[in-house]
């Protein structure tokens, strides 16, 4: 029997405590399941809400471009200095090739690095809320079983900075969501205090991925069988993700199927040398993730830096959140 296996009976109402005090930001909040997750928070009264989306607080935010979640973070921290709920719930699925505003693969720099970004950029908040007395700081990654359709070695570093042609849309999807994993799991190891965790909704009768699987027939069909067949509604969809941001029992760094189901990962984030091997690469690419402005034609630039040194976002934040 898989590790917590029985799904756990939670329901919002009942369930979610008092969230009196305390901020929360989601982003994609204006449908599918970020804008249920606020309507079903904003049910307990928490000091505030803001909505990472294109008041319950409004925050405009492009997750493809650096500069808009540069803003973002601005604004927000200009208003705030506490934030106890990150939930990273905005995503694009099975897109036609594309590239972000500053030339990564478009649904991976959107799904893991425009928020790996904003959470950087809100981390001496989180941190700093961490230390208050009686806190309970989280961060909510949406990833998804999908991480099942990421190539087989996972995460091709190589192709990053292209359209990544050579793979599948399915497969750009899915290694964006092995990502995901890798980021929650590395977020909570780096600092305790910060209960990052890993969800994955189930399969969900929203549109994410409506718009693009209609210029396919074939991904047309399957994404309506699929839906029609073993999809449930928002309401149900929604209560991984609220249970791992508000209830009981929740352990950082950890992948949760609905509801609050662990140990059922696949060979990245069950096999040790697999997980170690895409987990460094991870860190040492990706999580030092840094707005860098350069001189060009025009003004000034703010762009995706990399460094390939093992840095946690701790130490880079302060000069991120200075740019």
């Amino acid at each position: 029997m898989f590790e917590g296996s029985t799904s756990i009976n939670f329901s919002p109402d009942a369930d979610i405590p008092a969230l009196t005090g305390k901020v929360i930001l989601v982003t994609g909040g204006s449908n599918g399941l970020g804008k249920e997750s606020i309507l079903q928070l904003a049910k307990h009264e928490p000091t505030e809400i803001w909505m990472g989306a294109l008041s319950i607080k409004f925050l405009l935010m492009d997750l493809g471009s650096p500069a808009s979640i540069s803003e973002a973070a601005n604004n927000f921290r200009k208003q705030l200095s506490r934030l106890d709920i990150l939930m990273l719930n905005a995503g694009i699925m099975i897109t036609p090739a594309g590239l972000t505003d500053d030339g990564y693969e478009i649904q991976f720099g959107t799904n893991y690095m425009g928020h790996a970004l904003l959470t950087q950029l809100l981390l001496p908040t989180l941190l700093n809320t961490a230390a208050w007395p009686n806190s309970d700081v989280c961060v909510v990654v949406l990833s998804s079983e999908a991480y099942n359709m990421a190539p087989d070695k996972g995460i091709l570093w190589d192709i990053l900075r292209t359209e990544a042609n050579d793979i599948t849309t399915r497969a750009r999807y899915g290694q964006s969501k092995v990502a995901n994993i890798l980021y929650a799991r590395e977020l909570s190891k780096r600092y305790p205090q910060i209960k990052a965790v890993s969800v994955h909704p189930g399969l969900v009768k929203t549109n994410l991925g409506h718009e693009s699987a209609s210029k396919s027939l074939l991904l047309r069909t399957a994404f309506t069988v699929a839906r029609a067949v073993m999809g449930v509604d928002v309401a149900t969809g929604v209560l991984n993700q609220l249970w791992a941001a508000t209830g009981k029992g929740v352990k950082g760094g950890e992948y949760y199927e609905p509801v609050g189901v662990t140990g059922r990962g696949s060979k990245w984030t069950k096999d040790k040398e697999r997980r170690i091997s895409c987990g460094n690469g991870l860190r040492m690419r990706l999580t030092v993730i840094k707005p860098r402005t350069d001189t060009a034609p025009g003004g000034r630039r703010l762009t995706f830096q990399h460094k390939d040194i093992q840095r946690g976002p701790a130490e880079s934040a302060p000069e991120a959140a200075s740019a």
